[in-house]
């Protein structure tokens, strides 16, 4: 039967993100991701956390929930979460995510992040994005934005938004504003609803070829020799700036 189930899970995770822990399988279920297996080491203690925190995917996760000894879980996910727990989902439709981030009017910006380097940072703006409403994340470069540590790091929060990586000239339609120690104050500035909210990374802000897209450079005040913020820090600022002009 562990065999089985572990032959299984090894044919789905080809084309499946892996979710390790029990908040991304939460976040997953909870905001319609296709979850496709659930592997734990304690079934029980599983179903009582999520009655715990939540009640909402304990039908979900009874239905899909399958013990394997931890050894047999830890072959499959070396780094394996203290809850005990990971799953398979699909990823989400590049072309159904395009659209979302596309589409116009929107009623709340797409964040940007170009050629981001760190994956626990790209998940903690991921988290930030959907807790504010934000329409999707969008990054540039190398870094696969549905990478596990990504997943982890975001909490599962993929499912709440859309996520995509695309490059420069792709960009979704919108008024450009990029965050840039040369541009106006973000304080006398107020951020459209449709507005692509744009980070460079912390070592050398955005290219050069971001700015001569930019609709707008936006700059926040920052004390006289500190030399950047957290990337997460940034967009949690950006965000906030928009949602504040909001009320």
């Amino acid at each position: 039967m562990v065999d089985e189930v572990v032959r299984d899970w090894r044919a789905v995770a080809a084309g499946a993100v892996l979710l390790d822990g029990f908040h991304p399988l939460k976040h997953a279920l909870r905001f319609g991701g296709d979850v496709r297996r659930v592997l734990t080491v304690d079934r029980g203690a599983l179903l009582a956390l999520a009655g715990e925190l939540a009640p909402d995917v304990v039908a979900a996760l009874d239905g899909l929930a399958v013990e394997v000894a931890e050894e047999r879980l830890r072959g499959l996910a070396p780094r394996l979460h203290p809850t005990g727990v990971v799953a398979l989902a699909a990823r989400p439709s590049v072309a159904v995510n395009r659209a979302v981030l596309g589409r116009l009017p929107r009623r709340a910006p797409v964040v940007v992040l170009e050629n981001p380097r760190n994956l626990g940072n790209v998940g903690a703006v991921i988290r930030l994005a959907a807790g504010f409403g934000a329409t999707g994340v969008v990054t540039t470069g190398e870094l696969d934005p549905w990478h596990p540590t990504v997943l982890r790091g975001s909490a599962g929060l993929h499912f709440a938004t859309a996520v995509e990586r695309v490059d420069l000239p792709e960009l979704p339609a919108g008024p450009l504003y990029v965050l840039d120690p040369e541009g106006t104050d973000i304080r006398d500035l107020p951020f459209p609803d449709d507005a692509l909210l744009a980070f460079g990374t912390e070592r050398h802000g955005v290219s050069a070829e971001l700015k001569e897209r930019a609709d707008r450079l936006v700059a926040v005040p920052m004390q006289a020799g500190v030399s950047s913020f957290n990337l997460a820090t940034s967009v949690a600022m950006g965000l906030f700036h928009w949602m504040s002009g909001r009320r």
